[in-house]
């Protein structure tokens, strides 16, 4: 039994420290922002979790309580990574506007060969005192 034990976590340990050596690849070896985004939170985070479940299990193992430490650091790992790759891309398509996928609704625009939207144009404020842009509405 102690045997099993010991091959299970060890086994745990490489998978985990195989998601993470993918992550840190697909980090390096990627060519656009989204791959590089993808590979290190989804990787990454199934082997840092692996990695800390084998060190909780480990020390059940050795009779001693988990440490809340570990506990604490998968909680704020799971939670954490999604969130901040979400605003990451987020920031990157607000940033990226001009090739920014279309949204779903809009193949009809593109069937019928509409000209895209005009972006709004900057006018000088006619006190001299810089630019404003024009909305819809004043146009």
């Amino acid at each position: 039994m102690i045997t099993f034990f010991q091959i299970s976590l060890s086994l745990l340990l490489l998978f985990g420290c195989f998601f993470i050596l993918v992550g840190a690849l697909g980090l390096v070896k990627l060519s656009t922002f989204f791959k590089r985004l993808h590979a290190p939170t989804k990787a990454s985070t199934l082997g840092v979790g692996c990695v800390l479940v084998s060190s909780v299990c480990y020390h059940i193992f050795l009779g001693q309580d988990p440490q809340p430490r570990e506990l604490l650091i998968t909680i704020f790992l799971f939670i954490t990574t999604p969130i901040s790759a979400h605003l990451m891309a987020k920031a990157a398509l607000s940033l990226l506007m001009e090739t920014r996928p279309s949204l779903p609704g809009h193949e009809r625009a593109a069937e019928e060969q509409l000209p895209p939207p005009e972006p709004a144009r900057e006018h000088e404020m006619p006190d001299g005192e810089g630019t404003y842009t024009m909305s819809d509405a004043e146009k």
